[in-house]
């Protein structure tokens, strides 16, 4: 072939390719990044939101770093996400509340939160959240020797909630429906909800179970306190990232269902609920529950030996 009729052929070739349309040659890219993956690319980091008092979820070593259940998963997330992009990712971490979380994720502030959140019909509004982590419920801890036995127990009694949380809400619910005459009163995170019950300010604090027994064994205070009653809610945690974000929705199921499937999920869970806890050196001694046993091998099995339409939570509420 001649050096014309190259360069002729040449020419035809880079004239084709200009004719594409630009949106249809990054479609067809496999390196064509979007949402918290291409702001992960371009500035080398996520932005993790954490609890400083969601023992043994997310909270604060003696050194002041985020460590727990919930933060170790998030932070292999963040490796699969780098093993996704390409590049190794710092960690910028942002503390939250109870109240400020979900808006720090809506708003970008932060890319995953990861405590001890509650995967809702009403939160699945704003944000998206992970497959389920851990299922918990609301309980009441009260003082050893106190005559609260169970909700219905309530009548004329101060009640402590951490504002922002769905046992906040399960309380208000539980007094308007049964007609309880409770006095109930927020404070902002949970050891400051767990202090208003060991000043006296108030007779019991409402929260999930596993948080009690967290702020008991970081406290070490077993021995004075009791976490009472039934069960007043159900709470599946999940990890919360943004609505709408289908690259980093695939990426984190992906991410858990392999986590769980090469049983790592399980081992994480040994680390923070059967092992002695940084710090307070107590464990909270708490195997892991049938229900979240079931989620997990649910989650790790291929997607096409599940029931059609079921997902991981539904399996487990059969």
């Amino acid at each position: 072939m001649s050096v014309v009729v190259r360069l002729r052929w040449l020419l035809i070739a880079a004239v084709a390719i200009a004719a594409v349309p630009a949106g249809a040659q990054q479609e067809d890219s496999p390196t064509t990044l979007t949402g918290t993956l291409r702001k992960a690319r371009d500035s080398g980091a996520i932005t993790i939101a954490y609890r400083v008092s969601s023992i043994p979820f997310s909270y604060l070593s003696p050194r002041g770093e985020p460590i727990g259940y919930s933060i170790d998963l998030c932070k292999l997330l963040v490796e699969a996400i780098g093993d996704q992009i390409g590049r190794t990712l710092a960690i910028r971490w942002q503390p939250v509340t109870s109240e400020s979380r979900i808006a720090s994720i809506a708003s970008g502030q932060s890319d995953l939160e990861c405590g001890s959140t509650t995967s809702n019909i009403e939160r699945r509004k704003t944000v998206a959240f992970s497959p389920t982590i851990f299922v918990s419920g609301t309980k009441l801890l009260v003082r050893k020797g106190s005559p609260i036995r169970s909700f219905r127990d309530l009548g004329g009694k101060r009640v402590v909630v951490t504002a922002g949380t769905t046992n906040e809400k399960a309380m208000r619910d539980l007094a308007a429906r049964f007609k309880i005459a409770m006095t109930l009163v927020t404070a902002p995170d949970h050891a400051a909800s767990f202090e208003q019950l060991t000043s006296g300010q108030v007779d019991t604090f409402a929260t999930d179970d596993v948080l009690l027994y967290g702020l008991l064994a970081q406290h070490k205070a077993q021995r004075d306190y009791v976490v009472t009653g039934e069960f007043l809610s159900y709470d599946p945690y999940g990890i919360v990232y943004r609505k709408g974000d289908a690259q980093l929705a695939k990426l984190v199921n992906d991410s858990l269902r392999q986590l769980a499937e090469d049983g790592e999920i399980e081992r994480r869970y040994e680390r923070w609920f059967l092992r002695r806890l940084p710090q307070s050196g107590v464990s909270l001694d708490l195997p892991m529950s049938a229900q979240l046993e079931t989620i997990l091998q649910t989650l790790a099995s291929p997607p096409d030996a599940r029931p059609v339409g079921e997902s991981e939570e539904e399996g487990t509420r059969r």
